[in-house]
């Protein structure tokens, strides 16, 4: 069984806008925090891709990756993830072949196979294409392919992009994505960070059925895990109101901005919701370090994963670097 000290600590950044700021603050929060995970040498550092929802500013995730990786030197950075079925594969691979090819050794390719937003947006983003969920599995192969040395007579190279063997990673919240990874031989990421019911049986299932590939010998599992870390765990349970009441939000059908924390978050939500958000929040660590400290090695002892990769939703930005920083102390404690 692993310790925290031998766990791997990423981050996974949703580049939350927030209520009374900028869209622009938000993306040069995001290179601060890069920045920051940099120093403190987190593994590495992932961008989601959501659309149509005013409160995520990492829509164009590849354009982000790459303002991140210009000014930044050593820092892994890369998708957590790529929606798959809004984008065709060879776009994809020459994205981030060119990432690649710009920054050798430094961007990774998660790949998600929901369309991580609504279904008008689905439809806007796609215009008439007729790409499905059930396609993902060759959408992944075509994928792989574009990143290895081209085939004799292969008729479509990804130009950057062949031979740039960028790492790719499949994510997911069921167990679709588990298989699919262990039959690929691939690095698997649950997102356990607000769809944490089915975590158990994927990592299982990922782990009984991996199949040793050119990628890996043996599975790579990393889980989601949110945070709000500060020094008292009355504080950190005052900053935990801001991501309640983006939860809340959520299930209101009511998607906003990051909210600053209150006072009494009992004035907000009702019992039925407080059970949804505690269900949504099962993975979080949410406290004091000792207390989270505890939390993440209960977590280590049910799950050995091999990483843990960390969201964080604290309205103040200084605040939210602090959250990053004690988790970082908490494992070289």
């Amino acid at each position: 069984m692993r310790s925290l000290r031998d766990a791997q600590f990423s981050i996974l950044d949703l580049v939350p806008v927030r209520e009374n700021k900028s869209i622009q603050s938000s993306l040069h929060h995001a290179l601060a925090l890069a920045q920051h995970a940099e120093k403190l040498d987190y593994k590495r550092l992932w961008l989601a891709e959501h659309h149509n929802m005013s409160g995520i500013a990492s829509s164009a995730t590849a354009v982000l990756l790459g303002y991140l990786l210009a000014n930044t030197r050593t820092l892994k950075v890369g998708s957590g993830g790529i929606m798959l079925p809004n984008h065709a594969p060879l776009i994809v691979a020459e994205q981030f072949g060119t990432l690649a090819t710009l920054y050798p050794n430094r961007i990774e390719l998660g790949l998600g196979r929901a369309p991580g937003t609504d279904q008008n947006t689905m439809h806007a983003l796609r215009r008439g294409r007729r790409e499905t969920e059930d396609q993902f599995p060759q959408d992944v192969l075509e994928i792989l392919q574009y990143f290895k040395d081209p085939l004799p007579q292969q008729r479509i190279v990804a130009t950057p992009g062949q031979s740039t063997h960028v790492p790719v990673w499949l994510l997911g919240s069921s167990l679709f994505s588990a298989q699919l990874a262990a039959k690929l031989g691939l690095p698997y990421s649950f997102a356990s960070h607000f769809a944490p019911r089915m975590l158990d049986q994927a990592i299982k299932l990922y782990r009984e059925n991996f199949e040793p590939s050119e990628y890996l010998d043996q599975p790579y599992v990393s889980m989601g895990v949110p945070t709000v870390i500060a020094q008292t765990d009355e504080e950190a349970q005052y900053l935990a109101t801001s991501p309640y009441q983006r939860i809340i939000s959520m299930f209101r059908n009511q998607r906003g901005k990051l909210k600053p924390p209150i006072k009494n978050i009992n004035e907000i939500w009702s019992p039925a919701e407080k059970m949804s958000v505690d269900s949504f929040y099962a993975m979080a660590q949410i406290g004091s370090p000792e207390t989270v400290k505890a939390g993440l090695k209960n977590l280590l002892e049910k799950y050995n994963v091999d990483e843990f990769i960390f969201t964080c939703d604290i309205y103040d930005t200084d605040k939210r670097l602090e959250n990053f920083e004690l988790l970082m102390n908490i494992k070289n404690a």
